[in-house]
């Protein structure tokens, strides 16, 4: 069954697509990843997204207008993945995370927009999405959903391995000894972004290569402060979003260190940098594995990755490539895993890894051109999986 899988992260920077074609054999699964892509979201679309996302008000008939153009861009990269890597049986979207509610550490509700009709449409193919959100009904976070495939790639791995992904949001997913957990651990790119974004830092939004963070200084009263952020206290499973980390939490952070307007914007990044390599590499050793397996755009910064390996000499870090799941589109073949998943019958979740009461089947399927026909079922769920290009 080939599925195409597709989503948006946190860095709401465009649309990563992954085309996996698997077959089982037992209870190994196996799949082979043809496409990939990334397709940056036109600059005045992005921009239009990031000025509705929270704390800022909005308006619903933003949202709609959002939903479509959103839909639209998502329906145009699939077209493009079926066009250069032939045709698939399932499309899995999704979408944008505009607002991920959490009160008292429990999700309360999420949404994702995108509109996947616009997907079947042009590409007349069945489409998955809403996939967090059945999760969620069940007690879970609805976060993060990659830890079903962290879990079936490094259930074998001995002395326990950790799978981090470095979007907007870092998360991780630890397994060892059969059991498994998953959770977000705080920002990883989102708080750097909005910085260079907002100060005009470079055109490209991020701080391409650690550049930025690489020409600066680590405030230690900002970090101080920084540190001092509730959520990294609380227990796991839990999740987070940018309707915590964003612009405002950064000012909010230098005004409370009395360091606002005397911070220089490399120093500035420097230290936020530094937060997310001392949250990870501090929940790293709590977990006490052997193995740090990277995914994310965050592993490409190379003052992260030379910090965490710094913090971790203990631990082998290392990108998730060396996996068959290539770091900057593993969540894209997350989500067609999660696919072949629900198509077949099988859950998509693993309440280890987020929190819910018990595993789900996920996703709401749009019909494509002709009737929805679904593979037999099945009862059991693979036990591992094996990655190739």
């Amino acid at each position: 069954m080939r599925v195409l899988g597709m989503i948006s992260g946190t860095s709401h920077d465009g649309i990563d697509v992954a085309v996996v074609d698997f077959s089982r054999t037992g209870e190994v699964l196996e799949g082979r990843v043809g496409h990939t892509a990334s397709t940056p979201y036109p600059e005045e679309l992005r921009a239009r997204l990031i000025a509705a996302l929270p704390p800022a008000p909005t308006t619903l008939a933003e949202v709609c207008v959002l939903d479509t153009l959103i839909g639209q861009r998502f329906a145009a990269a699939a077209a493009e993945a079926i066009a250069r890597g032939g045709p698939v049986d399932l499309i899995v979207s999704h979408g944008q995370t505009v607002f991920h509610w959490v009160e008292g550490a429990h999700a309360r509700g999420t949404l994702q927009i995108g509109q996947p009709a616009w997907i079947a449409e042009r590409t007349g193919v069945p489409v998955l999405s809403d996939v967090r959100v059945r999760d969620i009904t069940a007690g879970g976070h609805g976060a993060p959903l990659v830890s079903v495939l962290d879990g079936l790639l490094l259930g074998g791995h001995a002395g326990g391995a950790a799978a981090l992904n470095l979007g907007g949001i870092a998360n991780m997913t630890v397994v060892r000894e059969g059991a498994l957990s998953a959770y977000d651990i705080g920002p990883a790119n989102a708080l750097i972004d909005a910085v260079v974004t907002s100060r005009r830092l470079n055109e490209r939004g991020f701080d391409e290569d650690g550049a930025i963070a690489a020409s600066g200084r680590v405030d230690s009263r900002l970090l101080e402060v920084l540190l001092d952020e509730p959520y990294y206290r609380l227990p796991a499973p839990k999740s987070t979003g940018k309707e915590l980390f964003h612009l405002e939490y950064v000012e909010t952070a230098l005004a409370r260190a009395g360091l606002r307007g005397t911070v220089g914007d490399a120093d500035l990044v420097a230290t936020l940098t530094e937060l997310t390599v001392r949250t990870v590499a501090d929940d790293v050793r709590a977990a006490g594995v052997s193995a740090l397996v990277v995914s994310g755009g965050g592993c490409r910064n190379p003052v992260i990755m030379r910090g965490l390996r710094a913090a971790l000499p203990g631990v082998e870090v290392a990108p998730s490539d060396a996996y068959g799941a290539p770091a900057d589109d593993k969540e894209a073949i997350a989500f067609a895993l999660i696919g072949w998943l629900t198509a077949h019958g099988l859950p998509g979740t693993v309440p280890g890894g987020t929190g819910a009461s018990a595993a789900r089947i996920l996703g709401t399927l749009t019909p494509g051109a002709g009737p929805l026909v679904l593979p037999a079922p099945m009862t059991e769920p693979p036990r591992s999986l094996v990655l190739t290009r």
